[in-house]
């Protein structure tokens, strides 16, 4: 399935957002990240600052700095007004306001564009998509996935997921998936398929210190045997 520009709509979580979404300890931080579909996230920025090691792949990347910040100046109000229009979907704690919300995306975006082009020129910012991923087997040690498989489940075929996790597991020796709901908050019918299609493997769903959609604070990992 391609992604094409017109599909894209960018938007980007910061590098605590990601360390509680994924449950990354202080040693993992330091190993050999693939972050698959992170957009206009700042983490892989972050992360780099902390001396760590992110590689992002993501369509949007065959775009230039210009290009993503129009496209997310095009989208912005649009994807805020969906927020504000579907706000009993989320949890409004350690965020207090859409408002807020604004805000922080904007403040990871811009994060991004700042390093986008030295993030590009240096290798850490790939376009490429999952299922077909540019790199060699074992690769990397731990491959992550926010908020796009099981999220458009209505639009992604569970074969599409099978494919991507086995491609996951191909080039790092652990996947990590994140929420496992739909997009309309409700778990995903494809886990337990996954679960049971991946049995052979080390399978673990571990709650974590994050919930902003409600009932979105588990995550899927899955280790290779």
């Amino acid at each position: 399935m391609a992604c094409q520009y017109k599909n894209i709509v960018p938007w980007g979580r910061n590098f605590d957002e990601y360390q509680r979404m994924f449950d990354l300890s202080a040693d993992e931080l330091t190993l050999k990240i693939l972050g698959c579909g992170d957009g206009p996230a700042s983490f892989n920025w972050e992360c780099h600052q902390k001396g760590g090691h992110v590689t992002s792949v993501d369509p949007l990347y065959n775009l230039t700095r210009q290009e993503i910040q129009t496209r997310i100046h095009a989208t912005y109000k649009d994807v805020m007004a969906q927020t504000a229009g579907d706000k009993e979907k989320f949890k409004w704690d350690s965020v207090k306001s859409v408002e807020e919300l604004g805000e922080v995306r904007m403040k990871a975006m811009s994060a991004f564009l700042d390093s986008y082009d030295e993030g590009k020129m240096s290798g850490r910012y790939i376009p490429a998509a999952l299922p077909d991923l540019p790199f060699s087997n074992d690769a990397f040690d731990i491959s992550l996935c926010s908020h796009f498989l099981f999220l458009y489940t209505d639009q992604l075929t569970y074969e599409f997921h099978v494919k991507a996790i086995k491609e996951m597991l191909r080039v790092s020796q652990e996947a990590r998936i994140f929420p496992l709901l739909d997009y309309n908050a409700k778990k995903s019918p494809y886990v337990r398929e996954i679960i049971s299609e991946f049995k052979a493997q080390r399978i673990e769903i571990k709650k974590v210190p994050y919930e902003f959609q409600v009932g979105g604070n588990e995550l899927l990992i899955i280790r290779k045997t």
